[in-house]
Order: structure tokens, then sequence, then C-alpha cells
């Protein structure tokens, strides 16, 4: 295998190649800064997918540094993200109490690694556009009010008994009846950590926000003993790497887990390849989808043996890192390094962390997933187009159901229907062609024809494809009547399919049976061969037929003489007229 070719699949290798000694700056800030930014947003990530924050932490590792060697973005970041986590406890919410609860999750993380892999090798890159954006706009809307709602009781130090198995609306429930039961020590550091993040924001969005949140009430817990008042705190984290071990394969976990990681492996790649893509609009990198999908997919088979949830691409950190200055794909790989150096040497201060504050941390995180600006876009558009229905649609069943993989198949085939249906019209232009000044013609556009007229123009336009095959046979048969002469534009037409082609047939047989003579210009090559191949040619005559002319109009030019020489002279259907 040659270099060029290796390095295609291992991105990394042109990193080292091409690596210039003035980035090393850029990247080592870059990736402090990530760290500082990341370290906080691992551990509140992991209490979303319902598991220690060191195994967020331990994402953030092995995720990271493995994300960046084999993506194809130079500043992606990898890692826990809050929609990936949501829909891993969404996934894992009826085994958690199990004994095999953890084999399971890990088996899941690489189950979704073997299905990005399988996206990228046979070349789905535009499987993303199957999720489109309004859907992705409700589900991450969704996601946010549940993050926040969901780390309610643990701001308010509010015990809920066997809420694994509750849903978000009864856990709010419980929470409203059993509010006397708030412990205001807790309530006023969780209320802390979301004052200094929206003070921090607005100050500056360099300022670590997050981190200053978690550490500065550390020293109220300490100072005031409150871990011993009823503030619950996060407790020992291992100061150690992550260990390796080997991924427990049973096909009856496999099955239990496929529909949870096939959601996962398609959101993850949504997420990753549009901040990709997003932050490529301004480096001008080109981003390789499939590229993309295999790295990510490497990413979390590599992160299944080091005892790591499923992974993705995060926007804030990425963002993040691109903002900071990162050069290249080691900013991503230093940062995964240094949060490894502050769990070996700094894991023992984390356990000082007051859970009431990082769960104000995800509060925010959570709101700030509600894009206002977006959301205010799609419904200015229409509230009942399909785009807003998508989107709200998508945001309910967030909300109301237990499985989030079902949220996101509905959205995704909810959008597919919605986008049949606003495709299965055939748009259809009318023109009526009249006689201006100085001879030449004039085009005139009707919505309908009411009285019969000498020579009708009918335009079609886009792609016609079977779903508006239908739509374009009513539109035609209301028109057979309204003509003597009617011509066929077919120069916006893109593409025609066999169904569509079989309605342009029955108006051509209703037209020549109603006396009336049909002629078809604007022909391009290609569409000329498939009209040859269903005998079109014969049926309404080869001179009755004109290609698409690089002179502008000048087919439709033609097709009118000869619907001039028509009316005259009356030319049928199938023989040249010696007039014309």
């Amino acid at each position: 295998m040659s270099s060029l070719t290796l390095s295609k699949y291992i991105p990394i290798i042109e990193t080292i190649r091409d690596y210039k000694k003035e980035n090393i700056r850029k990247d080592l800030i870059a990736a402090l800064t990530v760290t500082v930014v990341g370290i906080p947003q691992y551990m509140a990530y992991a209490l979303i997918a319902g598991v220690s924050p060191v195994y967020g932490l331990y994402g953030g590792i092995v995720a990271a540094i493995i994300g960046s060697v084999f993506g194809c973005s130079n500043q992606l970041i990898t890692g826990p993200t809050n929609a990936i986590c949501l829909l891993t406890a969404s996934a894992m919410i009826r085994y958690m109490g199990l004994p095999n609860a953890y084999q399971m999750l890990f088996l899941m993380t690489f189950m979704v690694g073997v299905l990005q892999i399988i996206y990228g090798a046979i070349k789905l890159g535009k499987v993303i556009d199957f999720v489109s954006h309004t859907v992705l706009i409700g589900f991450t809307a969704g996601a946010g009010i549940l993050i926040a709602l969901g780390q309610v009781n643990t701001w308010l130090s509010i015990s809920i008994k066997n809420s694994a198995d509750m849903s978000t609306m009864e856990k709010m429930y419980y929470i409203i009846t059993h509010i006397n039961q708030t412990n205001y020590y807790a309530l006023g550091l969780g209320l802390m950590t979301m004052a200094i993040i929206i003070i921090c924001k607005k100050i500056s969005k360099n300022l670590p926000g997050a981190l200053l949140g978690i550490t500065i009430p550390i020293f109220f817990i300490i100072m005031f003993a409150l871990d011993k008042k009823g503030v619950k705190l996060t407790g020992t984290i291992p100061s150690s790497l992550p260990p390796f071990k080997l991924v427990q394969f049973s096909f009856a976990s496999a099955k239990d887990m496929l529909s949870g990681a096939f959601a996962i492996s398609i959101i993850g790649l949504v997420e990753a390849i549009s901040i990709s893509k997003a932050i490529a609009t301004n480096t001008r990198q080109k981003i390789d989808s499939n590229q993309e999908f295999i790295g990510q997919g490497i990413a979390n088979i590599v992160s299944s043996f080091f005892q790591c949830f499923p992974s993705s691409g995060s926007f804030s950190r990425s963002a993040i890192n691109y903002v900071n200055g990162a050069a290249s794909r080691f900013a991503g790989i230093l940062s995964g390094v240094f949060v490894a150096l502050i769990l070996v040497f700094f894991a023992p201060y984390a356990k000082y962390i007051p859970s009431p504050c990082l769960a104000g941390v995800l509060i925010v995180t959570g709101f700030n997933l509600i894009d206002r600006k977006e959301i205010k876009k799609v419904v200015k558009a229409g509230i009942l187009s399909s785009d807003s229905i998508a989107m709200w649609v998508t945001c309910i069943l967030v909300i109301v159901l237990l499985n989030l993989d079902y949220a996101i198949y509905t959205g995704i085939a909810l959008s597919i229907v919605l986008y049949l249906k606003d495709t299965n019209k055939a748009p259809l232009k009318l023109l009526i062609p009249t006689q201006g000044p100085e001879s030449q013609i004039i085009e005139q556009e009707v919505e309908s024809i009411k009285e019969k007229v000498d020579v009708l123009i009918i335009q079609p336009e886009g792609n016609l494809y079977f779903g508006a095959a239908s739509d374009l046979g009513e539109k035609l048969d209301s028109l057979v009547k309204k003509s003597q002469v009617f011509i066929l534009r077919m120069k916006y037409v893109t593409t025609i399919d066999l169904t569509s082609l079989s309605a342009l047939k029955v108006f051509m047989r209703n037209v020549k049976e109603a006396g009336g003579t049909l002629i078809i210009s604007g022909i391009k090559s290609d569409l000329d061969l498939i009209l040859k191949k269903s005998n079109i040619d014969s049926d309404i005559g080869v001179d009755n037929i004109f290609m698409s002319e690089n002179e502008v109009f000048a087919s439709s030019t033609n097709a009118l003489v000869r619907a001039k020489a028509a009316l005259k002279y009356g030319i049928d259907n199938t023989k040249k007229s010696a007039a014309s």
C-alpha cells in the first residue's frame, strides 16, 4: 500500500509529514483550553448516561485521541456528548440494574463503532441527508429539556427510589409532590454554579465557566462541612488510566442493544459531520464524510475496550478548539493526553465536587441546547409547514417517549413522508404566446385556461418521478380540450422516470384523439434517448420534436413556427406537411 493511500485511511500520517513547528504553540493552547472546558463536561455527561463520572473522563481520553488520529477534520474533538449520552441512557434504562449492565454498555459502544465503519466502508456518506436539519433541531431541543429536567432531583437533593424505571415526567411529578424534601444547601450550590457559568459567558466566551462553577463551591463544602449537611459529593474517582478489558460478546445482548446502537450511530455521525462541515467553511478543509464515518467508528470500537460509553463529535469543544487556534489534529490528541495526566495526578481532589453543582452544569447545558434562533426560523417559514411539523413532533416524542431511538426513527420517517408529500406535485407553468410589437413573440404566463386558445405552452419543471406522476396526469388531462396545438417545453425537466413518461404518453394519445397537435421542444440529449426508447418520436412524429439548442429560446421559437403551420395547414401528428 502506497504512502498516499495509507495517509488517506490514517490521516495522522499526512499531518505528521506536513507538520510545521509554528503550529506547536497553537495546538498546545487549543488543547489546554479544550481540556479545561471538557473535564466538567465529561463528568457531567457521564451522569446523563447513568454511569460514574470516571467513565466520561475515560471517553475524553481514548475517544479524543483515536478520533483525531483517524477522523478527517483537523479541529473536531471526539468524546462524550449530551445527545449521545441521553440516547445511551435511554437504551440502557432497562439494564442498568443487572449484574452485566456495564458489559452490555461497552458491547453497545463496540456495536456503534462497527455500524459506523460499515456506513463508511459502503460509502453511505449521504445517509445523514435523511436526517433533516429540522429533525435535529427538534431532537436537540427535546434532549435539552430532558437533560435539564432530569437533573432537578440531583440539584435539590431529593432522592427518588427506582428512578431508573421512571420517565422524566414521572420524576417531575414526584419532585413537585415532595418539594418539601429540598436540601437548601444543595439548592444554593446549584444556583451558584449556574450563576457563575452565565456570568462567565457574558464576560468572555473563553472563560471556563463550567470548571469555575464546580471548583469554587468546593471551598464552601470544605469551609462549612456541607457534605455533613446532606449535600452529596461526586465520590472517589480512580486515579489511573482507562483499563484495557475485552468486550464480552453474546448474541442475546447484541440483539438487545442493536436498536439503541443503530440510533446512536446515526445521530453520532450527524453530529460529527455537521460540526466538521461547519468548521470547514472557515478553514477551507475538504471533509470526507465516509472517512469521518470510519474514524468515528474506530474511535468507538477502541473505546469499548477501555470501558467507555459511545462518543461523537462535540460541537462546543470543537468550536472552542477552532476558536483557540487549533492548526491540526494534534490539538485533539493532546487534549486527550492532558485529561489522562489530570486523571492520574488530580483525581483524588474530584471527590469534593458537589453533585448539585454538576447538575447545575447540566441544567445550563440543557437549556443552551434549545436553539431559539433556529426554532424561530422554522416557525416563521410556516407553523404547519413540513419542517415545522417534523421539528415539533420529534421534540415532543423525545420528551414523552421512554426510548429515544424511537423518537429518532419517527422523526426521520416523518421528514421523509412529509418530503414525499411536498414533492408529489408536478409543477407546471402555462404560457400563451401572443404577437408583440416588431413581430416578436411574447409568452404570457397564466394560472388557468378558461377559454380555448390556439396555442398553449406547457412547461413542466424539476424531477418528474413516480410520486408526481399522478398529479402530472391529472393536470395534463384537464388541459386536453383547452387548445388546438400544445407545445410541451421540456427544457426545465431535470429527470423523468417511466411512470411519469406513461402519463405524458396518455396525454399525447388524448390530444390526438381530440384532433389536436402536440409538439415537444427543449429536449436535452439524455432526455432524447429516453423518449426514443419509449417510441414517443414515432407516436407524434420526429418533425414535432425540437432538441434543446445553445441559442436561447431557439427550440421554442422553432416549435412556435411549427405550431403556426399546424394551425394554418392542419398538420397531422405523424406526417410532415409540404406547406411547413
